[in-house]
């Protein structure tokens, strides 16, 4: 067995975060914009540490600039997906990029998004959904606007409600008004949390935003406590051991505290958070978990089936991922 060979759902993906290398610097040619600061003579991303990986990932960004940029950013982000084995994905758009919150704005960003959505799931036969992530470093009342953004156009295809970025900036509570406001538009709710702060962190998102999911959410392990409350509760861990180790947030993947989330009963699933930015894919990921634990087959079905009965999709749409995902088990 091998990663590319298991069929997979990624919940934790950021659209910008995935932009091939060769995406934006092409891009970057035709628009005569210098990008040549983010990446190294390999023409990989280069950054030293979180804070800069944030600003390169905003410089990145900032060299999308139509929606037809965003059309085919989501093609190219589909495939290397599709091309790993994921099936179904959850992608974090953030209005903040895709239009500067203003609402017509981001219907014609989404729109784009959403054309290449359908290209894909016909032609690849991979599933995507949208979730709204305002940008905690850029405060509350900017997330506000993204909220509105969220529930205006809450449906089928924009399913959640999410919040990434810097997480010592803010805590949880200040955005309150943003989770409340998707939640009564019927969006099912996430945060980024647990992974540059403790435990608290993981505590304050559950508590003060009511959210379902945590983004990241590995340093719960710090308190055992914890652990065992996110076990009884079925609270679900997007993990991305790639971004973490690639960060400098653990040293190596045996360390990494998947395996004993995983062992204590937490639901966790596995993404790539930011692939290129992290030298990673879905089926590297499997890979480098299968050689750190010694988890088979099984395992990763388990863990697949886990994502899909957590993702914010319709019914419908999770009934024919786990239908997919058994036809690849048998």
């Amino acid at each position: 067995m091998t990663g590319q060979d298991l069929a997979k759902v990624e919940l934790h993906l950021h659209l910008e975060g995935a932009a091939p290398p060769a995406f934006i610097r092409g891009l970057a040619a035709e628009r005569k914009i210098d990008v040549s600061g983010i990446f190294n003579a390999q023409g990989a991303y280069v950054f030293k540490d979180f804070r800069q990986f944030l600003q390169v990932y905003e410089a990145a960004a900032s060299v999308l600039q139509t929606p037809d940029d965003y059309r085919r950013l989501t093609l190219a982000v589909l495939e290397e997906s599709a091309a790993s084995g994921v099936i179904y994905t959850e992608i974090f758009l953030s209005p903040d990029f895709c239009g500067g919150r203003d609402l017509p704005a981001w219907r014609d960003y989404l729109a784009a998004i959403r054309d290449a959505a359908a290209t894909a799931e016909r032609e690849l036969g991979i599933v995507m959904r949208g979730i709204v992530t305002p940008i905690r470093h850029f405060g509350p009342d900017k997330a506000r606007e993204a909220a509105i953004c969220a529930a205006e156009t809450a449906g089928e295809f924009i399913v959640g409600l999410g919040l990434g970025g810097d997480e010592k900036i803010c805590r949880p509570k200040d955005f309150r008004w943003s989770f409340d406001c998707a939640r009564e538009a019927g969006l099912r709710l996430t945060c980024h949390a647990g992974e540059w702060e403790g435990p608290h962190s993981v505590r304050e998102a559950i508590r003060d935003l009511g959210v379902e999911r945590i983004g990241h959410g590995v340093r719960a392990i710090e308190d055992m406590a914890l652990v065992d409350e996110l076990a009884e509760r079925g609270t679900v861990l997007e993990v991305c051991p790639g971004s973490n180790l690639a960060l400098g947030l653990y040293p190596g993947w045996r360390s990494h505290p998947i395996g004993e989330l995983h062992r204590r009963g937490v639901k966790v699933t596995v993404s790539t958070d930011d692939p290129p930015f992290f030298h990673t894919t879905m089926a590297r990921e499997y890979d480098r978990l299968a050689e750190a634990f010694g988890w088979d087959e099984a395992v990763f079905a388990q863990i697949a089936r886990t994502s899909a009965e957590a993702a914010f999709c319709d019914p419908v749409t999770r009934a024919d991922i786990l239908k997919r995902l058994e036809s690849k088990d048998a």
